[in-house]
């Protein structure tokens, strides 16, 4: 799949083991069961309640809003899933090209294969081919503790990212024969980075969620921005479980429904923080109506991952962009049938909201 702007000369890639991993990562979330039957973002908990008479037309519907300095046509941000590979940069550059075209924010994967092998810089580049894109940066916590400030600095100046994501993700560490075993120090780190990135930084779980403890104490730390990425779609713990064997995967099997569902999530940690912080939504968001859902409970935006991954395998940018069309159209349809014009409408529209989530925010 050739992106549409053309592509630069590719790099030979080393083989390096972060490198292999990732396109064992990518294997397995194109077509393996990496979403187990029993977990739920909860969001069949929300009902939005229909309105026969909304006296609005859909192109009324306004979506629009803005993050970081930038103004996105529509509350979706592509997350981050990959880069370090041919296959991984391939994948960015298709998705970024998406998102450029329907004005949303766009995240790389894991800049940690970039960090260890420069060379492999291009694979997370993409303003060739968004150049308006509301770009993120992204790396884990134990890699940016250990390149500090300046280096995690030139990771974002280096793809000529808007801002940097700071991700979390104990669980599939815990999960991975390699991963990392030590988590402190967390605070400190996001305290230097929210300083040194100001508004333009947000930190993200990655499939387990952020509890509305978590969410304070990072909001006194000077961050601005929360990406929840709670129980409910792609598990991590799940994807290297099917790597692993022995122990490692019978800790997998017992963990891998392990997190806050996103619905949760959502809602305790928007009650938690208060309206000033943006608040993203994403771990098992699938379609517009969902994405309606998460900001009727308090996000400002909603993440994707896996949905546009897959349409981009099976069809390229065309299989992307499809997609996208269906989510926004989703998430219009949603607002004029709940009479709401804009995204504060929806939030002050009614909605009934059942268990179990009402027991998760009861008890949050």
């Amino acid at each position: 799949m050739k992106d549409l702007a053309g592509t630069p000369p590719r790099p030979r890639m080393p083989e390096a083991h972060t490198a292999r991993r990732k396109d064992a990562h990518l294997d397995l979330c194109a077509q393996g069961d990496v979403e187990p039957d029993g977990n739920s973002t909860l969001l069949d908990c929300v009902n939005l309640v229909h309105n026969a008479l909304p006296e609005l037309a859909l192109e009324e519907v306004e979506l629009t809003l803005t993050l970081w300095g930038k103004v996105l046509r529509a509350p979706l941000l592509v997350t981050g899933m990959t880069g370090g590979t041919d296959r991984a940069r391939e994948v960015n550059r298709d998705l970024a090209q998406v998102a450029e075209r329907h004005g949303l924010a766009f995240g790389v994967g894991s800049q940690r294969a970039m960090a260890e092998h420069p060379e492999l810089k291009s694979t997370f580049q993409v303003r060739d081919v968004a150049p308006h894109v509301l770009l993120v940066g992204n790396i884990g916590l134990k890699q940016a503790i250990a390149m500090g400030v300046a280096g995690v600095r030139r990771l974002v100046d280096d793809i000529d990212a808007d801002g940097l994501a700071l991700h979390l993700n104990a669980a599939q560490e815990l999960s991975q024969p390699e991963g990392d075993r030590d988590f402190r120090g967390g605070y400190s780190l996001v305290q230097a980075l929210a300083s040194a990135f100001g508004d333009r930084f947000l930190v993200k779980e990655t499939g387990c969620g952020i509890a509305p403890a978590v969410a304070r104490r990072l909001v006194d730390c000077g961050v601005r921005t929360i990406d929840v990425s709670g129980l409910g779609g792609t598990s991590w713990v799940r994807v290297e479980q099917l790597r692993a064997s022995g122990q490692m995967a019978e800790l997998g099997a017992r963990f891998s429904s392990w997190g806050i569902p996103t619905a949760a999530a959502v809602a305790s940690v928007r009650r938690a923080v208060g309206p000033s912080v943006k608040l993203i939504a994403s771990g098992g968001i699938r379609d517009g109506l969902d994405v309606a859902k998460v900001l009727a409970i308090g996000a400002d935006l909603a993440g994707m991952a896996l949905p546009l991954f897959r349409a981009q395998q099976a069809g390229g940018v065309a299989g992307a962009d499809a997609a996208v069309r269906t989510v926004v159209a989703g998430l219009r349809q949603a607002l004029l049938l709940t009479s709401s014009r804009t995204v504060a409408d929806l939030r002050r529209s009614p909605r009934v909201v059942t268990a179990p989530l009402k027991d998760w925010m009861e008890s949050l």
